[in-house]
């Protein structure tokens, strides 16, 4: 069973389609405590999820169950550039079918729990479109320096989503507290990386797994 790239790169622009539609598109025609909202989320996961599955299943049956997408150039500075890629092996497959699932079932739930609420309804499945394609992205990025962006992003969306009712000060400061504590670890995580590409002079997952 071989699976085409493109259905790869499906399992991450699916909720990141999704976060562009709610958040750009739907909002200005819909209203904002339409179930649209939620079915178009439900949608596009439940896809990527199906896209995981099917991955997961092409790499057992494919020899070095891995996949390396071509990495498309994105930033080059001097001697070195940095592209975007894909690195989908068995455990970065497994993790997506994780990741895809455990949102599924959320969105799912989060129609009934978040219903009724008018004002914040469009707003949450947005978010949560956005953190699916942040923790889908962090499992299969190429390299450490997009591995931490996509991390950033899953911080931002935790942020957001923490602190939802944000009109509650208990909400309020909770989100300011996970911002700030997760802050300290991101020093450290950028330290790592700091320290890889000076003794290294690389950030792409696959080089530095052969040196």
């Amino acid at each position: 069973i071989m699976i085409p790239h493109q259905l790869i790169w499906a399992i991450m622009l699916l909720p990141l389609g999704a976060f562009v539609v709610n958040g750009l598109v739907l909002r200005l025609f819909v209203r904002r405590e339409s179930k649209l909202y939620g079915y178009i989320t439900i949608f596009a996961i439940g896809a990527a999820a199906v896209c995981a599955i099917w991955t997961l299943v092409s790499l057992m049956n494919t020899e070095g169950h891995r996949i390396a997408i071509d990495a498309i150039p994105w930033l080059t500075v001097g001697n070195f550039s940095f592209s975007v890629g894909i690195i989908a092996d068995q455990l970065s497959a497994i993790m997506a079918v994780v990741v895809s699932i455990i949102s599924l079932t959320v969105q799912i739930y989060s129609l009934g729990y978040m219903h009724g609420d008018e004002a914040g309804y469009y707003r949450y499945y947005t978010w949560m479109c956005l953190f699916t394609f942040a923790m889908l992205g962090l499992v299969f990025a190429s390299n450490l320096l997009f591995t931490f962006v996509f991390w950033e992003m899953v911080g931002l969306c935790s942020y957001l989503l923490i602190g939802f009712w944000f009109h509650k000060k208990s909400a309020a400061d909770a989100a300011k507290k996970a911002f700030l504590v997760t802050r300290l670890g991101d020093f450290g995580f950028l330290a790592g990386i700091l320290i890889i590409f000076f003794n290294t002079g690389t950030l792409d997952i696959e080089r530095l797994q052969v040196m």
